[in-house]
């Protein structure tokens, strides 16, 4: 596609990046400014941010923050059913484990390489899961197994709906729950979503990228979980054997039978690991459903559930981002 420079930008700057990196705000949103006309908006809250993308109009949406700030715009064009049709484009800013999902989607983690990108780059069709409850996910999805992923969600679990973000680094499982700040304190109650917390896209796709290796590598600690998984209706795994984790991977990435992100015969990447180091069942497929007794799953870097049973969908080619040519 031609570059976006002269057509008119839609800048969100998420709160967090403001406040953490000014200087590297400042740089994206003077790169941005020289190449095109571009709109600023400084939402302080869930409510602005979803106001100020519905009245977009023609103009195209960059986010400039972290892998949070993405996944709260995708999540919003996804539910208005518009994601196909509104190209998106991102200046990753804030500490590198929390731009780790913007990093592993292509997006130049450098401000200027970025804000450049999204002046001069191309779209690029991008994989997602959909899920049966309208939830989406972008990097990877992790089903951990039985006490382990209560300890991962420090002593309890926030419903994908809030917006919350679970840890999924044991360093940070054992630190204190943190308290809801009241009313006050932010969507559904819980901490504002602007705010600094240790918990990022960084550990939840390092659990993806090595899932057998657990809490801290202590593999003899982490249970197995009773689940039936089915990958396009072939059985995986059934209730008479526990699993110790599961992981779903958006398929079409470049190498995998020679697919690449968008591709119509894309399938997703399914891994199921099961207790004691045995060899792990890998797969690929268009729709997989996991049922059992209540479980959490981790949607990138969000913690969904309990839930009895799930099933994603691959939606190939679901959304385009802006990324560097070449």
């Amino acid at each position: 596609m031609d570059s976006v420079r002269g057509h008119p930008l839609l800048v969100v700057i998420d709160p967090l990046a403001r406040s953490t990196d000014g200087e590297s705000v400042r740089i994206a949103k003077d790169v941005l400014c020289a190449g095109a006309g571009a709109k600023i908006c400084l939402p302080e809250g869930p409510e602005e941010f979803a106001r100020v993308l519905a009245r977009r109009g023609h103009r195209r949406p960059v986010v400039i923050g972290d892998d949070r700030a993405l996944l709260r715009v995708v999540g919003l064009l996804h539910k208005e059913r518009e994601l196909a049709a509104v190209p998106l484009s991102m200046v990753p800013v804030g500490a590198p484990a929390a731009v780790a999902l913007s990093r592993a989607l292509g997006i130049p983690t450098d401000t200027v390489a970025a804000a450049r990108a999204v002046l001069d780059g191309g779209e690029r069709p991008r994989d997602l899961l959909t899920d049966d409850s309208d939830g989406i996910v972008l990097g990877g999805l992790r089903i951990p197994c039985g006490s382990a992923a209560a300890r991962q969600g420090g002593g309890g679990y926030v419903p994908a709906a809030a917006g919350a973000v679970a840890p999924a680094d044991p360093r940070e499982a054992r630190e204190p729950a943190e308290a809801p700040d009241g009313p006050a304190g932010g969507l559904d109650g819980h901490r504002p979503w602007w705010q600094p917390a240790a918990r990022t896209a960084r550990t939840a796709l390092s659990l993806l990228a090595a899932p057998a290796a657990g809490l801290g590598g202590r593999r003899a600690r982490v249970p197995g979980q009773r689940l039936r998984i089915e990958a396009d209706g072939v059985l995986l795994a059934d209730l008479d054997r526990p699993v110790r984790g599961v992981s779903v991977v958006p398929g079409g990435r470049a190498g995998a039978d020679g697919l690449r992100p968008g591709d119509r015969d894309a399938l997703a990447e399914v891994v199921v690991h099961w207790p004691g180091g045995g060899r792990p069942v890998r797969t690929r497929a268009r729709a997989v459903t996991v049922s059992g007794a209540d479980f959490h799953y981790r949607a990138d870097a969000v913690v969904g559930g309990p839930v009895r049973t799930r099933t994603w969908t691959l939606q190939p080619g679901a959304w385009r981002l802006q990324l560097p040519r070449g």
